[in-house]
């Protein structure tokens, strides 16, 4: 019979693709996760992994194992899942996932407040740009710019998030035509603001790419270029001004999401219901 836990460490590297991801996935080494892919490999009696110079691949095996493997991993997500839905009380660890911007400007000062009125509550909050599983328990939690597709998530929106074209003090002095602009990497031109800073930058160009709000906000400061920002995120900053320009304005409509099997949990169902409060009584979506 094999262990579990070399499952796992296949697994993560069946989803990651490399062995480097596979060990950041699980927050191993290198060494943790090859040993345990062998060790699985033995007590199956089959070669899962072609190791190879640059890479590693998985053989016929391995896929078929793979696939396998991934229904395995549901069944017990699930009935974990399952088991913590149950508990009725308070005290228990919440994760909440949310885009890094909306993560470290608006939720974790607010958390503080959570965390004096709820003692029992472990709070972990992950600023994080993928789309995390919350059926896999990589959160409880999930705030979104996009009303979920899954079946097995319940969603409620809570508002909008505005958006502006900002950039630094006596940048639009310049003659139109020669503004620049700050973008996400090519990737993410599909994105909302994204589509909506190309079509009013109408083909002029792109100075600056970065999938990172703090790295555009840095670059706009210092003259880079235009870049579409939330308001909760730039108003404030001194360095930046929002443009006063006819762009038709832009707004998200942004969403709590929690897996059905968890909402009735009941210090998920706190941690949402603060995360919504606040956002009714405390987030400011005007511009300057």
């Amino acid at each position: 019979m094999f262990d579990w836990n070399d499952m796992r460490h296949f697994i993560a590297l069946a989803e990651a693709g490399t062995l480097s991801g596979a060990a950041r996935k699980l927050k191993v080494d290198h060494a943790t996760v090859a040993r345990r892919i062998a060790a699985l490999e033995h007590a199956l009696g089959e070669t899962l992994v072609d190791r190879l110079a640059r890479r590693w691949r998985l053989t016929e095996a391995g896929l078929d194992v793979a696939r396998v493997a991934e229904g395995m991993q549901t069944q017990a997500h699930a009935l974990e899942m399952a088991v913590r839905s149950r508990n009725t009380g308070a005290r228990a660890r919440v994760v909440v996932s949310a885009p890094p911007a909306f993560a470290s400007v608006f939720l974790a000062p607010r958390f503080a407040e959570l965390a004096s009125r709820h003692p029992e509550i472990e709070l972990t909050l992950l600023g994080t740009q993928p789309m995390i599983s919350l059926s896999r328990q990589e959160a409880d939690i999930a705030v979104r710019l996009t009303q979920p597709t899954e079946p097995s998530y319940v969603s409620r929106r809570i508002g909008s998030v505005s958006y502006g074209l900002y950039a630094a003090q006596g940048y639009i002095s310049r003659a139109s035509g020669e503004w620049q602009f700050i973008a996400y990497h090519a990737a993410l031109d599909h994105v909302p603001e994204q589509v909506w800073l190309l079509d009013f930058a109408g083909g002029r160009r792109i100075g600056f790419r970065s999938n990172d709000l703090v790295s555009q906000l840095a670059a706009a400061r210092e003259g880079l270029g235009i870049a579409a920002f939330p308001h909760f995120f730039a108003a404030d900053d001194e360095r930046v001004i929002a443009l006063p320009v006819d762009a038709e304005k832009l707004s998200r409509d942004i969403y709590l999401i929690a897996h059905v099997d968890m909402r009735r949990q009941a210090a998920v169902r706190l941690v949402m219901d603060f995360i919504a409060e606040k956002f009714v009584n405390d987030f400011d979506n005007g511009e300057r």
